[in-house]
């Protein structure tokens, strides 16, 4: 298990634990309804949930009962929550499952909503509070499938990457999911709506973000925005690179607005239809990929 001496930093937690459910509402929606993607980011979490899916399938096909899965800034949990309750209905009969976030309050809701869950017969599911950056407490080749999803690499300096990948390998039998926020994605302010903020400034040059919010808090956290080249050049040592592609790039930009549009201008079948036909030409293109609003990353542990 390899360590770093450095300590993330303090206010992403705490931001993430200030919104506490404001953040949980716009990052994941309605808590009783797991399976149902809806809202600005629906495209992006039905194609995890597709993948995701198609992992599970292939493991019950090979006759596997057994499923571990580790979900690396967890947030309030509702990611591996979904992964369990599925893996469950799916018939899998021991499910071993661990979230860990910086977010202490984050951490706690997670464990309140995941309550039913946990109490399944063959279940253990707990969520931890910690630097992802300090090694995993996972045997080496013991997790089939492991998550890092969303913003969770984007609040880490890029040169730790290499250790989180270096462990991700370790610990991985299965493989990674992984999201991150690319360079040329819409604006985002991670912990809430952009509608919250009244003003935001992402600093590139020093890897940081500024936001003034309407309520008149302030705060400022690491953001590092990756190329898709970036990316691949810091996984790339520990990983195979299944697939890199990019995660909705018109999707949400075609997303309507509640408070701007009417009725009427919320896209029909066709034009979704359309959107998903764009999405599959253009998702792997150079010209395109770093345009994004998510590079989406597929990886197995390189084995010597």
């Amino acid at each position: 298990m390899r360590h770093v001496s450095a300590v993330q930093d303090a206010n992403v937690g705490l931001d993430y634990d200030r919104a506490g459910e404001r953040y949980r509402a716009y990052a994941d929606g309605d808590v009783e309804k797991l399976y149902e993607f809806d809202g600005q980011y629906a495209y992006g979490d039905q194609e995890i949930w597709r993948i995701l899916g198609n992992t599970l399938n292939k493991l019950r096909a090979r006759g596997r009962r057994e499923l571990s899965v580790l979900d690396l800034g967890c947030g309030p949990g509702t990611w591996l929550r979904r992964t369990v309750d599925w893996a469950g209905k799916m018939g899998f009969t021991r499910i071993t499952a661990r979230g860990v976030d910086v977010a202490e309050a984050q951490v706690r809701r997670a464990r309140l909503l995941s309550q039913d869950v946990a109490s399944h017969a063959g279940v253990s599911l707990r969520f931890e509070a910690g630097d992802i950056r300090r090694g995993m407490l996972e045997p080496d080749c013991s997790v089939d499938i492991c998550l890092c999803l969303y913003g969770v690499l984007n609040h880490l300096p890029a040169n730790d990457l290499p250790t989180v990948f270096g462990e991700v390998a370790r610990v991985t039998r299965g493989k990674l999911v992984a999201t991150v926020r690319a360079i040329g994605s819409s604006p985002t302010i991670y912990v809430d709506g952009v509608k919250s903020a009244k003003a935001y400034h992402q600093d590139n040059a020093h890897g940081r973000l500024q936001v003034e919010f309407r309520n008149g808090a302030r705060t400022s956290f690491p953001s590092h925005l990756f190329s898709a080249a970036e990316i691949r050049a810091l996984a790339t040592p520990a990983l195979d690179i299944e697939d890199l592609s990019g995660l909705d790039l018109f999707h949400g930009r075609f997303a309507t607005d509640p408070d701007w549009n009417p009725a009427e201008a919320t896209p029909d079948a066709n034009f979704i239809h359309a959107l998903r036909t764009l999405e599959r030409r253009f998702h792997r293109n150079p010209a395109f990929i770093d345009h994004a609003t998510h590079l989406l990353l597929i990886a197995r542990p390189k084995r010597s």
